[in-house]
């Protein structure tokens, strides 16, 4: 999930601070074994990179946190949402297709606007 150009604690904190009720972790044994940040911009709602640590999967801890997120951008009128995952994770995507999710033929482009530290170095 992370890459070398991404700052996670960084990352973190500015979901937090943007819209801590829409970013959601699961936890076992006081241990973090996934997460999703959701966000609604007015039009749709997103999930960016869910995951779940690979010794919890099939195990509906993926559902039960997709299921919540939908749930909670439900409730703030969010009528659609699309989920971001990485294109190298087949996992994630016969995942997805399994609840109800269909691949829509567009493509998501990225535009860095602060430069974090790293990013330069991106591949």
């Amino acid at each position: 999930m992370t890459r070398p150009w991404n700052d996670q604690r960084l990352d973190i904190a500015r979901k937090v601070a943007a819209a801590p009720d829409l970013f959601l972790v699961a936890e076992a044994g006081g241990r973090v074994i996934g997460t999703v940040m959701a966000g609604y911009d007015g039009h749709r709602g997103w999930m960016n990179y869910p995951a779940v640590s690979p010794a919890f999967r099939r195990r509906c801890r993926g559902r039960a946190l997709l299921t919540e997120a939908e749930r909670r951008l439900l409730r703030i009128g969010c009528p659609k949402v699309n989920i971001q995952m990485r294109v190298d994770n087949p996992d994630a995507v016969g995942f997805y297709r399994g609840i109800e999710s269909e691949p829509e033929g567009v493509i998501c482009l990225g535009k860095q606007l602060v430069p974090d530290l790293g990013w330069e170095g991106r591949e």
